[in-house]
Formats: structure tokens, sequence, C-alpha cells
């Protein structure tokens, strides 16, 4: 399924691929690599529904950093049963390759329609949590009509925790800011995902986050496609009102807030998971299925 490497790729995509990471964590996927626009891609891919195989719609799950797609284990059993999904380690992350020119919010709003087109997703949700939340609106602000939905929040976070932490460090970092214990070998792979000067190099993505965001800011109002954004209440690194601030400018948005950290789609999986699906099912009212679990803020459909 991997495509030919560009010659001078060749050192890094055989460190990114010498440890692929399949039953030893009995995740309900396999992680496998890929070539999107020259550089490979680490993903993972459920199976279609039998019931459902023919018209499910599809998901592209954007792994959020300084994690990688195995943050999305915890949701991904409930999530598969409503989408066919797709998850990726944008470049520079995770254990997918880099490209200098895409570690911005901006530039990797273009590499995200790439990944969909590569994967024959021609109307997806995506779910983008963390430092996939700006990349994502500025694909839907860009590429009006191409994604179905999105779901975003925990994304504008503070480099402080992270700034000076070598890849050992960031352990402790995480533990830090989660209020749910992290499974040793998704641990590991995290490790594994920023060693050497990747934390260094994946960093400059938020490094762009004063000149990108303005722009961003601007270009809010004018994105139609629905946006559910679901933040932590005990998030330490985003401030609640950077969600407020979401909702308030996006003409089609929910706001939802998890008794959850920074990591929501860990801490609170089930109804984080919960959320998403409902989400995608249009309903933007089904208060059975998560009543108790999160604090519904907001519904916003302007003209």
């Amino acid at each position: 399924m991997t495509a030919a490497r560009p010659a001078d790729n060749r050192q890094e995509s055989h460190r990114l691929r010498s440890n692929i990471v399949t039953t030893w964590l009995n995740a309900p996927f396999r992680m496998q690599f890929r070539v999107i626009d020259g550089l490979t891609v680490r993903f993972a891919q459920s199976r279609f529904t039998p019931s459902n195989s023919r018209g499910q719609a599809g998901a592209l799950l954007l792994s959020p950093w300084p994690e990688s797609l195995l943050a999305f284990e915890p949701v991904w059993s409930p999530l598969a049963e409503h989408a066919h999904l797709v998850a990726i380690d944008l470049p520079g992350f995770g254990r997918s390759q880099h490209r200098d020119a895409l570690l911005s919010p901006r530039a990797m709003s273009e590499f995200i329609i790439a990944a969909a087109d590569a994967f024959g997703l021609e109307h997806p949700h995506l779910v983008a949590p963390g430092t996939g939340t700006p990349a994502a609106l500025f694909a839907a602000a860009r590429y009006p009509g191409r994604l179905r939905s999105l779901v975003v929040g925990s994304g504008a976070p503070d480099l402080e925790a992270f700034r000076h932490a070598d890849p050992q460090q960031l352990a402790d970092a995480l533990a830090s800011l989660k209020r749910s214990e992290t499974p040793e070998p998704v641990l590991e792979d995290y490790l594994a995902s920023y060693q050497g000067n990747r934390l260094a190099e994946s960093m400059r993505y938020l490094r762009a986050y004063p000149a990108d965001l303005p722009v961003l800011a601007h270009l809010l109002p004018r994105i139609r496609t629905p946006v559910r954004i679901i933040a932590g209440r005990y998030d330490t690194t985003v401030p609640l009102a950077n969600a407020g601030f979401m909702a308030e400018r996006l003409p089609d948005s929910r706001l939802d807030i998890l008794e959850a950290g920074h990591f929501a789609w860990e801490d609170a999986a089930d109804e984080y998971a919960a959320l998403v699906t409902s989400w995608w099912s249009g309903t933007t009212g089904a208060r059975a299925d998560i009543a108790g679990h999160a604090t519904s803020c907001k519904r916003s459909s302007k003209a």
C-alpha cells in the first residue's frame, strides 16, 4: 500500500517505520504506513460495519500533539459503529514524516484535504482535537462544503509545559495535564514519536500560532460547516475562554464542556464519544445519550 519514497526521505522513513505497532497493544485497529503528498504517514482505519458498509459515512481523525493516533484508542470502538474511521499522525507528529513547509495550521490545512483525497473520503466528518483544531478550521474555511462536520477543542495550548522538555520529561508533562492514566504501551509510543529532534521540530507548528490564529479569527464567521467544540472544564493549558471565542464566531456551532482536563478524549472517553456520534447523526439535542456527562453550553445557527 506504500508507494515508493523519494531518495532523500528514505533515512527518516526507515526510522519511522522501524517499530510498527500492531497486536501488542490489543488496540481495535492496526497501524500502517503509506505515502501521501510525498511523505510517509502513519495511519489506522476501521473496517466497514457489515450492516451499513455501503452507505457508511467516513471520518478523518487527526492525532493531537504531543501524542499520536493512539490517543483515539479509548473512543475508537464507539466511533467505528457510526462511521468508517481513518486516523492519521499529521506530518511532523506521531510517527509521520515531517516537512518544514507544513508546520503551521494554514499549511497543514492543505495536507488535511490531501489526506482525505488519498483515502477516498469524499465528504468526511473531521475530528481534530488539540493542535488539529486550527488546521481543521482553516480547511473548512478554505474548502467550503468539502467537510461534513467538525469536532474540535483544546486547541491553543500553553507551550510552557513542553518548551524545555526532552522526550523522557514529556511523560511527566503529560501526566501532570491528565486526569486519566495513560497505558504504558501508549505512553511508550508517545515518547518514541518525539525522540531526537522531533519534539523541537514539532513545536515549530505551535510557534506559527501568533501569525496564523489572528487570520483564522477573521475566517471563523465564514465557516458554514457544523462545528462541535468540546472542552475540558479542568483544562489547565487552554482556557475555556478559547472555546467560547470559537463558539461565538462560528455560525453553526455547539460548545460542550466535559468534566475532564485538557485531554478530554481520554479523560472522559465515553462522554466524548457520545458527543461526537450524536453530532455525526445530526441529533443536536440527544440529551438522553449524554445526560449527566457534559454541560451543553450553546448551539448557534446564525444566518
